[in-house]
């Protein structure tokens, strides 16, 4: 039997399915979301749409292949027949009890096509995103809690020469659980073959668009410029397409899990500041696959895989979030003349800086984008962390802005 690790996300599921009719477990395939909700409940129906004949009852008559399951039921890949949510609304309505329905999606379901019931009030959806490695190392991963309680402060001090050797391999293989029983080469083909399969069989359930091929080609192009603010005339250039279309493939691609856009940060009425998104790689094995990088290149090519590790550890801090607070919101900031900040995380007024390096040492410049975002946001900044490949913690020009080691996030 392959080997099952916890995932940090279980605990807010059980919770929801003891006081809310529907619990909903969404996010990219291959992410683990059957094998966590069939561990949750193992005594719970299961039936997934990935089977046509489930598939086809449920898009032909909604309401009665609702009515026809069992009180308790879990439906997976829900978003095959977005028709079901309605039906799924009436009868919560008639039957309250909670944790009635645990669905899955491989895509948002506020987002696909007939997909506009919300079910607000009735349930309650949870991201499962890939394996955190801190989630591999079976812990619950808690280096962002602590840095938002402002327990990360100067005083494990350490050779800030020494570093975490292990970085590049974590890099390349990213979180899909099907890839940690698989050597290097084998798992980037099935990097490749995953990439395949998801564009040629969900596209079309998320949005109306056949051509698959070219959600393929600008999701490549997208892969060789690793959080890279958005630049949708640039793109749309690059692959003779409109802006149009390309916006389009750019939210299927989002809605599948794929990517991410992550917005601008910046204080109100702020003018000099750059607004747009940037766009990371929700997996870092499946960008390094598809811009051909490897381990080698973490020597070869440092200043390619600076951007690779951006979205690395924006990814590990996002899914850390699902798990430790709701209210967090996750933005970058840049100014027009060039401070940048890879990772600002907000909870109301309260406001964070990460800044992501990918070198061995750090030096108090390297602070410079989080003491700008210091000023701005004045009384309301909590604290900043420059996250860099070596060891020790080091106050970098302010009271509240240090270094830390980046293989914290899995080993705290």
């Amino acid at each position: 039997m392959p080997d099952f690790l916890p995932r940090a996300l279980a605990p807010l599921l059980r919770d929801a399915l003891s006081d809310t009719p529907v619990a909903c477990v969404i996010g990219s395939r291959q992410s683990g979301k059957t094998t966590l909700v069939q561990r949750l409940d193992p005594d719970r129906r299961y039936l997934t749409l990935d089977e046509s004949n489930y598939r086809r009852a449920a898009r032909e008559d909604p309401e009665g292949f609702v009515a026809s399951l069992p009180t308790f039921v879990t439906l997976d890949e829900v978003q095959k027949a977005p028709a079901l949510l309605p039906a799924i609304k009436v009868s919560v309505d008639r039957d309250r009890r909670p944790g009635r329905f645990l669905l899955t999606g491989s895509a948002n379901l506020n987002q696909v096509p007939a997909g506009s019931e919300s079910l607000a009030g009735r349930m309650e959806i949870q991201t499962l995103h890939p394996l955190t490695e801190a989630e591999k190392e079976r812990r619950r991963g808690g280096f962002l809690e602590a840095f938002l309680e402002g327990a990360l402060g100067p005083g494990l001090e350490g050779e800030s020469g020494n570093w975490a050797t292990d970085v590049p391999e974590r890099l390349v293989a990213g979180g899909y659980p099907e890839v940690r029983r698989r050597p290097a080469h084998r798992a980037r083909q099935w990097h490749r073959n995953y990439v395949r399969q998801i564009l040629a069989r969900d596209v079309r359930d998320v949005a109306r668009i056949r051509d698959w091929i070219g959600v393929e080609r600008l999701l490549e192009l997208l892969a060789y410029r690793p959080g890279a603010t958005l630049n949708v005339s640039r793109l749309a250039n690059g692959l003779r397409l409109r802006r149009e279309t390309v916006r389009r493939y750019l939210a299927v691609l989002e809605r599948l899990f794929l990517i991410r856009r992550l917005p601008a940060w910046s204080p109100s009425g702020a003018k000099r500041v750059i607004k747009a998104p940037k766009v990371h790689f929700v997996d870092s094995g499946l960008l390094c696959t598809l811009a051909g990088r490897t381990a080698a290149d973490w020597l070869d090519d440092r200043s390619a895989m600076g951007g690779v590790l951006e979205t690395f550890a924006v990814q590990q801090l996002i899914a850390e979030g699902s798990w430790t607070d709701p209210d967090l919101r996750f933005w970058h900031f840049r100014s027009r003349d060039g401070a940048e900040v890879d990772l600002v995380i907000t909870r109301r007024r309260q406001t964070w800086g990460v800044e992501i390096k990918a070198s061995r040492t750090v030096e108090p410049r390297d602070a410079r984008g989080l003491l700008r975002l210091a000023a701005a946001t004045g009384d309301a900044f909590e604290g900043g962390v420059v996250l860099y490949t070596g060891e020790g913690r080091f106050r970098l020009g302010h009271p509240r802005i240090h270094s830390a080691g980046i293989r914290e996030l899995w080993e705290r």
